[in-house]
């Protein structure tokens, strides 16, 4: 497994693009910290082994990022801009059942190229990342947040079209279904089982049947 840089970075490119395309300095550092970062881990990770696998520079990478911690909360930035465009994409799928929108949003989540060690990059990163990083962990906080508030609406539509019960709490729905794909990401990953999130999911959506 490996990082989709092509995903995670929202670098669009065509097969006559692929030979002119040379991400800067920048860029690099970014790529080979990600990998870094979610595979070994955050704290596991030092400055000289970015420069050792980027080919960067030390000097070029503090040109661009003042320390490990800011280099962090940039690619928390990259990966929060990524997720929240693939899961507004699906929400905005008006053609699509809500269940099937969820199914694909799961199926989305579960299919990324990342190579994590808790299963999910926010996750990973959020556990290992200093507790002097306020900025950063409310980066993450306001992610899920959003993430929270589409899960809303969708459940919100799904009871105004009768796909699921009237009486649900759309709100408290709404959490349960994000600790629920979050948790499941996790356990997937622990239990080396790739058809643990889909087996809940059916779970899942009989309860809001």
């Amino acid at each position: 497994m490996h990082v989709g840089f092509d995903k995670v970075f929202l670098v669009p490119y065509s097969a006559n693009m692929i030979k002119k395309y040379k991400p800067s300095n920048r860029d690099l550092a970014l790529q080979v910290a990600t990998t870094l970062f979610l595979s070994k881990g955050y704290l596991a990770t030092s400055m000289d082994d970015i420069v050792t696998a980027s080919k960067v520079s030390k000097t070029n990478i503090y040109y661009y990022f003042k320390s490990k911690e800011d280099l962090l909360s940039a690619i928390m930035d990259q990966l929060i801009q990524t997720y929240t465009e693939m899961i507004h994409d699906i929400a905005e799928r008006s053609s699509l059942t809500v269940q099937e929108r969820f199914k694909a949003i799961l199926r989305m989540l579960t299919h990324q190229e990342l190579e994590c060690l808790g299963g999910c990059p926010f996750i990973t990163l959020y556990t290992q990342m200093p507790l002097d990083a306020p900025i950063i962990r409310e980066k993450v906080g306001r992610f899920f947040r959003d993430q929270i508030g589409i899960v809303e609406q969708l459940v919100l539509e799904g009871i105004h079209k009768q796909e699921f019960k009237a009486d649900l709490s759309a709100r408290s729905t709404a959490q349960f279904i994000v600790a629920a794909i979050e948790g499941g990401l996790f356990l997937q990953h622990a239990s080396e089982d790739s058809t643990l999130l889909e087996q809940s999911f059916h779970t899942l959506a009989l309860l809001l049947k």
